[in-house]
């Protein structure tokens, strides 16, 4: 019979043990902590923690102090032990394992004696003693059982001790403190897969959203899952930096999962961009690639001059001339419709000259050769977009921004909307949407931001240009550092770890990867 005092020690470790249940995170850790701490309120040798999945009792966590064993939980260790049945084949109640009827008849079984136990099949038991050495006698079996009295598992105590050591009886008050820790156990474990239940359907839903963008543009799709893996690469190198300017920056478990949650989303504003824009691979491209309407009206061109020539309007010579330039004209506009290097001053004027060619269009009107849509597409500078397109696609971090700042975060998550919405600012202030200065940034945000642009760098999908090689995309890395675009001691933590490698072992083609001059980087980029 326990004394009052040490009745209330037991019914204060109880309740330390409730809040440290109530307190921990990780689900393998929860079902460890339970078992370790029921074990030792009532001083028991050996214990087993299942949990009810599928009409079967799994073990989770198993554990025999005298024999060292210990599997199951945080050890890494299986449990070769097949699960224990509610129901035997023939659908009869499995009411001969102790465990399956105490979970049958949702009630506490205390057996001061094994060996001697009516009604219950041991024959494992001694099976496992003979082998082991062990004699198991006194067992004590509670079900776990939610805050909607489901039932979901079962603990299971083996051989309490007394003060010397001696196996003894599982006494009533060991009976009632163990189903009081049960009771709070199950709320816990209960409490802890919804949770986990919330997070995976909110992952999946994010996942959803990357699907659509996906399914809307494989190109886009492919960066919504690449830009995350390059954030957390360089994140844990930040994380794991101990001198120089970033040495107090530090991430949690937590505070990781809000990054990755922020790379996840960072171009969910996507979704709204239209398609031919966020997929134009060439300068003429809407719906369709226009240059061969262009095409068709070289041919018009050139049957036109042909019955010049029929006609004697034209000499043979001027003829042949004439369909030289055509063709050289020709093959001109479809190196510009590429969009892959930079226009030249005399490329503008000499687009501007094909323009003013005059054609018969299909309604018998003389018309320009190229319209202004045409002339405005054909003369853009470097790449595919013109200043309204490419508006149209800087606006999707501004819908970015709307989206995730329109939900309610939980506190754990509260950053991801800065996170996500800041890779496309500047250090020094010139970027967008928010014009936002490297101190008005997080650390998070700026990575963010080398990761996305490093990633559109070297990307291999993309439909208007080839993925580029690794001392390429570095060399504009580095001159985006002197520029103030990119944040600079990232960009050495980037560099001095070689996260550009680790990347690009994952994700880039054989031939992108190449020898990169990591001094001549560092003195590009002005950090020597």
């Amino acid at each position: 019979m326990l004394s009052n005092t040490a009745l209330r020690e037991r019914l204060e470790r109880l309740n330390a043990i409730g809040i440290a249940l109530s307190g921990e995170t990780d689900i393998t850790s929860l079902m460890e902590h339970i078992l370790v701490a029921a074990k030792s309120l009532v001083h028991a040798d050996a214990g087993t923690l299942y949990r009810l999945r599928d009409g079967e009792l799994h073990f989770e966590i198993v554990m025999t102090d005298r024999l060292g064993v210990a599997m199951g939980g945080t050890t890494g260790k299986p449990v070769p032990i097949r699960p224990v049945p509610l129901y035997h084949p023939d659908g009869s109640a499995n009411r001969n394992n102790v465990v399956a009827c105490a979970v049958l008849e949702d009630r506490t079984i205390n057996i001061p004696d094994a060996y001697e136990a009516q009604g219950y099949d041991f024959s494992g038991t001694r099976a496992f003693d003979a082998a082991n050495g062990y004699r198991s006698q006194s067992f004590l079996t509670v079900p776990l059982k939610n805050h909607e009295r489901e039932i979901i598992g079962a603990l299971q105590l083996i051989n309490a001790q007394d003060e010397t050591g001696q196996t003894t009886i599982f006494d009533e008050a060991d009976q009632h403190l163990v189903e009081s820790l049960a009771s709070q156990a199950a709320i816990a474990l209960t409490n802890r897969d919804l949770i986990h239940s919330l997070q995976e359907l909110f992952e999946a839903f994010i996942k959803l959203i990357n699907l659509a963008i996906d399914d809307k543009s494989p190109y886009t799709g492919g960066h919504c899952q690449r830009v995350p893996a390059l954030t957390m690469l360089l994140a844990d190198a930040v994380n794991a930096t101990r001198e120089g300017p970033l040495a107090d920056f530090h991430m949690s478990e937590a505070d990781r999962y809000e990054l990755q949650i922020a790379g996840l989303l960072h171009d969910c504003g996507k979704v709204t961009t239209p398609v031919h824009v966020v997929d134009k691979a060439t300068k003429l491209q809407t719906l369709f690639d226009r240059i061969g309407l262009i095409e068709t009206r070289f041919e018009v061109l050139k049957r036109d001059v042909e019955i010049a020539c029929l006609k004697g309007d034209i000499t043979p010579a001027e003829y042949d001339a004439l369909l030289a330039r055509y063709a050289d004209d020709l093959a001109f506009l479809r190196r510009c419709n590429v969009g892959g290097e930079f226009m030249r001053d005399e490329d503008l004027v000499r687009i501007r000259e094909i323009a003013a060619y005059r054609w018969r269009a299909p309604d018998g009107s003389d018309a320009p050769f190229l319209s202004d849509d045409e002339l405005a597409n054909l003369s853009i500078r470097k790449g595919t977009l013109t200043d309204a397109e490419r508006q149209i696609i800087n606006h999707h971090i501004e819908v970015t921004i709307q989206m995730l700042e329109s939900l309610p975060w939980p506190r754990h998550l509260k950053n991801v909307p800065e996170y996500a919405g800041g890779h496309h600012e500047r250090m020094d202030g010139k970027g967008y949407p928010r014009g936002l200065t490297r101190e008005q940034m997080s650390v998070q945000a700026r990575i963010m931001g080398i990761a996305d642009v490093f990633e559109a760098l070297t990307a291999r999908d993309r439909p208007y240009k080839h993925g580029m090689k690794l001392s390429q995309a570095m060399t504009i890395l580095a001159r985006m550092v002197a520029e103030q675009h990119i944040d600079p001691d990232l960009f050495e933590v980037f560099l001095r770890d070689k996260i550009w490698l680790q990347y690009a072992e994952t994700y880039l083609e054989p031939q992108q990867i190449d020898e990169v001059d990591a001094a001549g980087l560092r003195q590009l980029a002005g950090l020597v």
